[in-house]
């Protein structure tokens, strides 16, 4: 079969033939339709410090994908073949205290989809069953295959109550911008979102943003005190793994108010920790998504009619795959898809 593989040890991602998965007895095999570009995969493309620190070479990248069961192993029920499934892509260990009290999205030796083993930038990818996410319905494709990133904003977004708060969401990446959408569908009262990309603010707008400030032309506070938000913001949701933008956010709560910081920083971060503490605030990491908690969370949020269109904004066939990646890279763009639908 035909996948995207970090072939060599440099930068670049490669076409090339593979062998398709092996199935074992609780596994199911899956013929992808369509998948999404993630962070992640820029990095393993880039070859970057942490990409040569955590990725085997060779892989099949890739794990923001939709697909059709294509077969299943022989103590696998309740999956039938044909059905559409995306995946959760963090494999668990399932004997770690947190596993084993259920607490599945804690396993401290969490495995990674198209990070630590093969993915599904390809024509088939293999899952165990237990992390396989039959959709039920109808089904946009493009949006099935952005469930992954999707499940980070609703992680995130939903971490803390958002019902009647004024929202500060810093970074207008994709994820900042789904998370926007489900902020005003859970009924913030102001969202307030922070970026220095005016194409990526025009998506947060779209997606449901009361205001969006370039950080690079116009001051936090300022567009706070025009909203009359004088105590500062309730709930903020730090989404850019930067430190200007970590800085501001603290800088900007109330007291008693609660950061979800889902941004992934690449070096250390100094902040000002009497500030964090003089004004009580509650700062909670966020990583991947509640497994299955977060899926369910999903699937009634758009059935309740979140939309989820603004932040799709770029489509290729695989073959594409280096234009494709270039227009992730470059940044003017929401989620970028890739169609296998061709490749059977």
């Amino acid at each position: 079969m035909r996948a995207l593989v970090k072939a060599k040890d440099e930068p670049g991602v490669w076409l090339t033939e593979v062998p398709e998965p092996e199935v074992g007895p609780g596994d199911v095999l899956i013929r992808v339709l369509r998948t999404g570009i993630c962070g992640t995969d820029l990095h393993i493309a880039a070859w970057d410090d942490w990409a040569r620190a955590n990725v085997p070479v060779p892989l099949v990248i890739g794990h923001e994908f939709v697909g059709e069961v294509a077969a299943t192993g022989s103590q696998v029920t309740g999956i039938p073949e044909g059905a559409l499934v995306s995946g959760e892509g963090h494999l668990i260990c399932g004997t770690c205290r947190n596993c084993r009290a259920g607490k599945r999205h804690l396993c401290a030796r969490t495995q990674g989809l198209g990070v630590n083993r093969s993915g599904a930038f390809a024509e088939y990818v293999a899952l165990p069953a237990e992390n396989v996410w039959v959709h039920s319905g109808p089904m946009d494709l493009d949006v099935a295959a952005v469930f992954d990133p999707f499940g980070n904003a609703v992680h995130t977004a939903t971490a803390f109550p958002l019902v009647g708060e004024d929202v500060l969401i810093t970074g207008a990446g994709p994820i900042g911008v789904m998370a926007t959408a489900v902020a005003r569908h859970s009924g913030a009262r102001t969202i307030v979102v922070s970026d220095v990309s005016e194409y990526r603010l025009g998506l947060a707008r779209q997606a449901g943003a009361t205001e969006t400030v370039d950080v690079s032309a116009r001051r936090l506070a300022d567009v706070r005190a025009d909203l009359g938000l004088d105590e500062g913001f309730g709930v903020a949701l730090e989404m850019s793994g930067q430190a200007s933008a970590l800085r501001e956010l603290i800088a900007n709560m109330r007291h008693g108010g609660r950061v979800a910081m889902l941004g992934l920083p690449d070096r250390e971060i100094a902040v000002d920790w009497s500030v964090i503490v003089q004004r009580m605030l509650t700062v909670r990491g966020i990583y991947g998504r509640e497994m299955f908690e977060t899926w369910y969370a999903m699937a009634a949020l758009l059935e309740r009619g979140l939309d989820l269109s603004p932040v799709i904004t770029h489509r290729f066939g695989f073959e594409d795959y280096e234009e494709a990646f270039e227009t992730a890279r470059a940044g003017r763009c929401g989620k970028v898809v890739l169609d296998w639908s061709a490749a059977a």
